[in-house]
C-alpha cells in the first residue's frame, strides 16, 4: 500500500510541479521522507524529476531560451557537484533541517510577496544558478530558487517552462552519478526506476494540458502553505533528533 501511494504521491507532485512552475522536486521531496530515508529519497525524487524535466522538455521544446539556459546551467551544474559530494559528509538530520529551513523560508516569503523578483541582470543569473544548482545537490530542490530568479526575465510561461527544464536537466544529470556512486539506492529501489518514469512524464502530460485552465495566483498559494506546513515537521524532527 505504502509503494501505490508513493506512486500516485510522485504523479500529483509532477503534475503540480509542471503547473505551478516550481519543479516536482520541491513538491515531492518532503512528500517521499515520510516513505523512505533522506538520501534514498535523493535518488528517487531526482530521477522522478529528470524524466518530469524530459517531457516538460518534449512538450514544451518550441520555448527554451539558450542565454538563459547557459548563464543559469554552466554555474548551476558546478555547485550541484559541490553540493552532491557534501551529502556523504553531512548526517541526515542535518540534511532535512536544511531542506525545512529553505522549505519554510521560500514559503513564507512568497506568501506575503507573491510578484516578488530579482532584477533582470546577467549577475543575478549566475547567482541564481549557483545558489540553486548547490540547494539541488545538497537538499534535492533547487528549482524553487531558480523559478524566483527566472522570473525575473518575464518570459512567456511556455519559455520560462522549457528553459527551467533544460537547466534542471542538466543539474540532475550531473548530480544523480554522483548520488549512485556515493551507494544512496540500494538494488531493492531498482524497479522503481521504470515506474517513475511513466509516472513523470504522465504526470507532466497531464500538467502541460491543466496549466492554463487554473487561476494560477490561488493555485500557487495553496502549494505554498502546504509546503510551508511539512517544512515544520521537518525541523522539528530534526531538532528533536539533534538535540
Amino acid at each position: 500500500m505504502n509503494e501505490i501511494l508513493f506512486f500516485i504521491f510522485a504523479f500529483l507532485a509532477e503534475v503540480i510541479g509542471t503547473m505551478a512552475g516550481f519543479g516536482s522536486s520541491t513538491i515531492f521531496l518532503p512528500i517521499a521522507l515520510f516513505f523512505v530515508d533522506f538520501k534514498i529519497a535523493l535518488v528517487l525524487v531526482a530521477l522522478l524529476h529528470i524524466f518530469g524535466n524530459m517531457g516538460r522538455i518534449t512538450f514544451f521544446r518550441h520555448g527554451l531560451n539558450w542565454r538563459l539556459i547557459l548563464l543559469f546551467g554552466i554555474p548551476s551544474v558546478i555547485l550541484a557537484v559541490i553540493g552532491a559530494l557534501l551529502v556523504n559528509y553531512t548526517s541526515n538530520a542535518i540534511l532535512k533541517l536544511a531542506l525545512g529551513v529553505f522549505l519554510l523560508s521560500y514559503s513564507i516569503v512568497f506568501l506575503l510577496k507573491p510578484d516578488l523578483k530579482f532584477k533582470p541582470k546577467t549577475q543575478n543569473a549566475i547567482i541564481g544558478g549557483s545558489l540553486s544548482g548547490f540547494l539541488a545537490g545538497l537538499i534535492g530542490t533547487g528549482g524553487a530558487l531558480r523559478g524566483a530568479f527566472l522570473t525575473a526575465f518575464n518570459l512567456k510561461k511556455e519559455v520560462y517552462i522549457a528553459t527551467a527544464a533544460v537547466i534542471a536537466l542538466a543539474v540532475d544529470v550531473t548530480r544523480i552519478p554522483i548520488y549512485f556512486g556515493s551507494g544512496f539506492l540500494s538494488n531493492e529501489y531498482y524497479y522503481y526506476l521504470p515506474l517513475l518514469f511513466i509516472v513523470a512524464i504522465l504526470g507532466s502530460y497531464a500538467g502541460k494540458k491543466i496549466v492554463n485552465k487554473i487561476q494560477q495566483k490561488s493555485f500557487r498559494k495553496l502549494v505554498l502553505v502546504l509546503i510551508g506546513l511539512v517544512s515544520l515537521k521537518f525541523i522539528y524532527d530534526s531538532l528533536f533528533f539533534l538535540f
